[in-house]
């Protein structure tokens, strides 16, 4: 009881605050927890989602908004223009110059059944970003895992179409493609509100239990790739040249045969002609033709002799040597 009456004794002589002050002391509170909560601004590179008990009211664009305080609107910032990024088979520890990448075994993700019934180790990345914040917000729910599990099933099924050697050699790039266009359509379909940016294939190999079987493969196939161009190499230009010398052959009998049938042609034309002129004269033909006969015969040869029809003794008028012995 003496401790109670001092404990009422004392409080008797602690002075009392004024009603009015208590009212101004609690307005100044409730002005301070509305500034600290009712305000907020957005960034830049973000939007903000409106949320009144539950309920979606509507997307802040940038910079300074006001929302009802003590939980009333609830409000969640969405980085709308962030380019996100999941990796498969892989995680990257430290991007640097030299980029580090975890020495764990992600197989479970990476190692795929081609079409022929052949096994490659697919190592991919996938950029995505934010196009519709309220779907993102609450069509799906855990939305990375869910983009985790449709990149899965979407890279197994374009893989499990195409061979081993298509896979990891010939059509990465379309397998990549492919792959975009029908995660993109799942996404859409489930209404998530993401747009895919790129899927791009990081690695691309056989396990590496059959990796050196699979080098003499490519070896084989790069030799062979090599010998059958090496071949067609001989061919372009072994066929046109002897293609061209061909052409050029029988262009030239053509020629030939045209150059033969005009002469031939000519010469009997001429014989038709010297013909005709002989039967009207034969005396005069016959002479005309010795002399040109003669005259195209000797200025080709270095002694003439000219005998005459009467002349008895031929030896004594030759001279032989040219001087006179």
């Amino acid at each position: 009881m003496e401790n109670f009456e001092e404990i009422k004794t004392k409080a008797s002589t602690i002075p009392k605050i004024p009603p009015r002050r208590i009212v101004m002391i609690g307005l100044i509170i409730i002005a301070i927890v509305i500034l600290l909560t009712g305000f907020y601004t957005i960034n830049p590179e973000e939007v903000g989602v409106v949320q009144r008990f539950g309920k979606y009211i509507n997307t802040t664009e940038p910079g300074l908004h006001f929302k009802i305080p003590f939980g009333i609107d609830k409000l969640t910032k969405v980085k709308i223009k962030n380019v996100y990024k999941e990796e498969f088979g892989f995680r990257t520890l430290r991007s640097a110059v030299k980029t580090q990448y975890s020495t764990r075994s992600y197989n479970q993700e990476s190692i795929m059944l081609t079409g022929d019934l052949n096994i490659a180790d697919v190592q991919w990345i996938v950029q995505y970003r934010i196009k519709d914040p309220v779907a993102y917000l609450f069509h799906i729910r855990n939305v990375e895992e869910s983009i985790r599990d449709l990149n899965e099933s979407v890279m197994r099924e374009v893989v499990g179409d195409r061979s081993v050697d298509e896979v990891i050699v010939l059509n990465r790039k379309e397998i990549a493609d492919e792959s975009m266009i029908l995660l993109q359509e799942l996404l859409d379909g489930y209404k998530a509100g993401i747009e895919i940016v790129t899927i791009n294939l990081q690695n691309v190999n056989p396990p590496d239990r059959v990796k050196p079987a699979f080098n003499d493969v490519n070896s084989a196939k790069q030799e062979k790739e090599r010998i059958v161009n090496q071949a067609w190499q001989e061919y372009n230009h072994i066929i046109p040249e002897a293609e061209g010398k061909a052409k050029r052959t029988i262009e030239e009998a053509r020629g030939y045969a045209v150059n033969r049938v005009n002469r031939a042609r000519g010469d009997a034309n001429r014989f038709i002609d010297m013909y005709a002129q002989y039967s009207r004269a034969q005396e005069v033909t016959r002479k005309r033709l010795y002399l040109e006969t003669m005259q195209e015969i000797l200025p080709k040869m270095e002694k003439i002799f000219i005998v005459d029809e009467q002349q008895k003794g031929l030896l004594p008028l030759l001279n032989l040597d040219g001087e006179g012995k």
